[in-house]
Parts: C-alpha cells; sequence; structure tokens
C-alpha cells in the first residue's frame, strides 16, 4: 500500500506543529509530558520569574507555571508545578532565595512530614530569605551610621586635645609636662643620691644583711625550742598556780586560817600587842635589873631587890 505524496506531507505538517507547541512550551518552562498538578503559594511582593527554578535540597524539582496579582488581598500568588514523585505535607513552607550574588531568585520547599499530604492546589505557607548582598546592604547601612557617628565623636575629641596641647595655662597640658619633666629630674637626683649611698655602705649593708639572717636563724631556734619545751604545759601549771593563790587570798580576805583571822581578828590583834608591850616591859626589867633573873643559877641566894 502506497501511501501518496500529500498524505506523507500532512503528517509532517502535523509532527511539525506538534514540535513546535512543544518545543515552545518546554522553552517557557513548561513540560508536557508532566502533570498538571499545581500548587499554590503567596507573599508580600514579586521577585520571581517564571524561569525561576524550584528546588529541593538544592535539586530541581519542578518550575513556575503562573505569577499573578491578588487584588484582594495585595499580595503575589505563584502557581508551580513539582514532579510526580515528590511527596511532602501542607505543612511544608516554600522559602524565597537568592540563587547568586548577580541577582536571581528561586522557590525552595523545606519539605515537612508532619500533617496531611498536600493536593494539588494546596496554598502553602512561605518565608522570604534576605541574600548575601541584601544582607551586606543593611549591614554596610548600620556600619556607615556607626562610622558617621565614631567619625564625629573621633573630630570632637581631636579637637579637644588640640585645645588642651595648644593651652599655656597652669591648666594645660605644656605646663603639665614641664611640671612633670621636672619631677623625674628631681627623682633622677633623688636616685643617684641613693645609688651613692648605697654603693658606698656596700659592706655595711651587706653585714647588716647577714646580722639580720643570723637573729631571724637565732628566732627560729628559740621558736623550736619553745614548740619543743610544751609551752603549753608550763602556762596552764602557772594559771593553776595562780588560781589557787587567788583562791588562799580569798579566804584570807574573809578572815579563813591563821593568817586570815590574824588579819581580820581584832580581839587577837590586840592581845598579840599586849604580849608584845609585856614582853618589851619583861626585856627592859632583864637589861636593868639581871640579877633579879639569873640568881636563880648562883649558887648563892640572890636577895630581890625594889626598884
Amino acid at each position: 500500500m502506497k501511501i501518496s505524496r500529500e498524505v506523507k506531507t500532512g503528517i509532517l505538517v502535523v509532527l511539525g506543529i506538534t514540535l513546535f507547541i512543544f518545543g515552545f512550551n518546554f522553552l517557557k518552562g513548561h513540560n508536557l509530558l508532566e502533570s498538571k498538578n499545581l500548587y499554590y503559594t503567596e507573599f508580600d511582593y514579586n521577585a520571581l520569574t517564571k524561569a525561576s527554578p524550584v528546588t529541593v535540597n538544592g535539586n530541581t524539582v519542578g518550575k513556575i507555571d503562573d505569577i499573578s496579582y491578588v487584588f484582594e488581598t495585595g499580595k503575589t500568588r505563584v502557581a508551580f508545578t513539582v514532579n510526580d514523585q515528590l511527596k511532602f505535607s501542607d505543612q511544608s513552607v516554600v522559602k524565597m532565595y537568592e540563587t547568586g550574588l548577580m541577582g536571581g531568585n528561586g522557590l525552595a520547599i523545606l519539605v515537612s512530614n508532619e500533617g496531611q499530604p498536600a493536593q494539588p492546589g494546596t496554598v502553602l505557607k512561605s518565608t522570604v530569605e534576605n541574600g548575601l548582598v541584601t544582607t551586606l546592604s543593611k549591614s554596610f547601612s548600620g556600619i556607615s551610621t556607626d562610622l558617621s557617628s565614631t567619625l564625629q565623636s573621633t573630630d570632637t575629641l581631636m579637637y579637644s586635645l588640640n585645645t588642651l596641647v595648644n593651652d599655656n595655662s597652669d591648666k594645660g597640658l605644656k605646663y603639665t609636662v614641664a611640671e612633670l619633666n621636672e619631677t623625674l629630674k628631681s627623682f633622677k637626683n633623688t636616685s643617684n643620691a641613693v645609688n651613692n649611698v648605697i654603693s658606698k655602705n656596700d659592706k655595711n649593708i651587706g653585714l647588716l644583711l647577714e646580722n639580720f639572717k643570723k637573729i631571724s636563724t637565732d628566732l627560729s631556734v628559740l621558736t623550736n625550742d619553745l614548740k619543743d619545751s610544751n609551752m603549753g604545759n608550763t602556762v596552764e601549771n602557772l594559771n593553776k598556780t595562780l588560781a589557787s593563790l587567788n583562791s588562799v587570798l580569798a579566804k584570807v580576805e574573809n578572815g579563813e586560817g591563821s593568817i586570815g583571822k590574824l588579819l581580820k581578828d581584832e580581839a587577837l590583834y590586840n592581845n598579840l600587842e599586849g604580849a608584845t608591850k609585856e614582853m618589851e616591859e619583861l626585856l627592859r626589867d632583864i637589861k636593868l635589873h639581871p640579877k633579879r633573873y639569873f640568881r636563880i643559877l648562883s649558887k648563892k641566894e640572890i636577895p630581890y631587890e625594889k626598884e
């Protein structure tokens, strides 16, 4: 069976039209062989194009199908498709991020397994990640403000320092430096004098240090001897002796014992005083009239004579 030239021509035209439609859609980011399961997300502004990729962990898994402005909410709605093999839940988040330093943005699906599986038509939550350029721009903006403030403070400080340096009054820096210079000169002279005194008395200082060393050694030996001599027991015995002496003195003060009665009993004192007087008279009488008392020793009786 022969196919006519007209049929062949028709078939070629149909195939050409089909390939043209497929290629045109492919260049727009649509693959006619993939499913048309659309998912949605919304942003406060639009920084995407239909050629922006849809990725998961840096791998392209889909394309943006449509970008539209929602007049009711003032947000930008993005419709995108993904590969049928990708499974994610309705709790997943779509993140818009910068794909490079030269610009360009893409969508990244932060896959979550919590919640229910996402169905076509689901509106997913969105977030925006600031890129390096935006972050640096904000940082440099803050740094510029801080640098301006720092430069102003530096200018004020330099002006104050200049005023202080050029001040010739008693409160100025020049006067202070001059006074400090004089003080350093005096200190240098004093230091030289001290060095001369030390150099002249080097031997005496050496002997003094040697004597101090010997004294410290003797004190150390004395301390060790006192430590070994059991000073604690000696002090304890001395305390006991003092306590006993205090007890005796207290008894004497209270008139107890012979000494206490002698000191406190007036009658005994009077008797002793009378006996002392009588003894004194007896001794005086013996001195004046010894014959009265020694006649007992004499063989010849000596008569007693009155005064």
